[in-house]
């Protein structure tokens, strides 16, 4: 789709790109397998499809899923890793760290649509989303231990998920866990029935869009810095991205529609 900042969507084997009128993009993994394996071709189309999504204006948020409904993304390439060497073994999760960054470092809402198996590198692609929507016979799993790597990048996100406890029992036994768990545990936001996936993914997705695109990324840049600043420069700090806020002329039209409906409401009962 053509935009005037980013030109034609980049040609992509692995990835799709859609953008609907109402600013939000679907980004999809194709022809990786049933169980939309990552492989180095695969995680270089989803950067290339996110850095050019990133340049597009009209994004307000972005839905990542695979095809089909067997897997979010069941893992990294395991043919393709178990060819590496010391050498090969860095670029190729160097690769991967930048795609997960991509997500993470993504200037709107990011959602994970999670239909079902999501392990390994598949499920550090989704703890790096901004929200995570599952379908009730999802899986969850960090399974690295069992074939002798150590799990890392974005598995680093999962203590501040789930908690310290919890991310020890994953990546040390490397056992799956299932939805229902998932949620309890805090690691997924909200599980539906496989038949409502696409329906409440939509559903928060069009709630994005309906917000002022300024406040939505400059929400997103402060969740991100709250992580790593210290509490009262976190605090300090507020004081001018609100009155920031207002420059963008969001504040003023949002209110004022809201006391405008306020008002015709109690007209209409008067």
């Amino acid at each position: 789709m053509k935009n005037s900042e980013t030109g034609a969507a980049p040609k992509l084997q692995h990835a799709a790109i859609g953008v609907d009128p109402q600013g939000v993009a679907t980004l999809t993994i194709r022809e990786a397998g049933s169980l939309n394996i990552l492989g180095t071709p695969v995680i270089t189309d989803l950067i290339s499809g996110l850095r050019h999504l990133a340049g597009d204006s009209r994004v307000r948020a972005v839905v990542l899923r695979g095809t089909g409904d067997k897997a979010f993304v069941a893992g990294a390439d395991i043919r393709e890793m178990g060819a590496l060497d010391t050498a090969t073994a860095k670029l190729f999760i160097d690769n991967l760290r930048q795609l997960c960054e991509a997500v993470r470092q993504f200037p709107t809402p990011v959602i994970a649509r999670i239909p079902g198996w999501t392990l390994g590198g598949g499920l550090e692609l989704a703890m790096a989303c901004d929200i995570r929507i599952a379908a009730s016979q999802a899986h969850f799993g960090m399974p690295e231990v069992k074939v002798g790597i150590p799990s890392i990048i974005h598995a680093a996100l999962m203590p501040g998920l789930i908690g310290n406890a919890r991310a020890n029992w994953m990546l040390l036994t490397g056992d799956n866990i299932d939805a229902a768990k998932a949620a309890a545990w805090g690691l997924v936001d909200t599980v539906v029935n496989l038949e409502e996936l696409d329906q409440e993914v939509a559903r928060v997705a069009n709630q994005f869009a309906s917000y002022g695109p300024s406040v939505l990324r400059q929400q997103k840049r402060l969740l991100r810095e709250w992580k790593q600043d210290p509490l009262d420069r976190a605090i300090e700090n507020g004081v001018g991205e609100f009155a920031s806020a207002f420059a963008t002329g969001e504040p003023q039209r949002f209110m004022q529609a809201f006391v405008d409906k306020k008002a015709a409401s109690h007209a209409a009962q008067a």
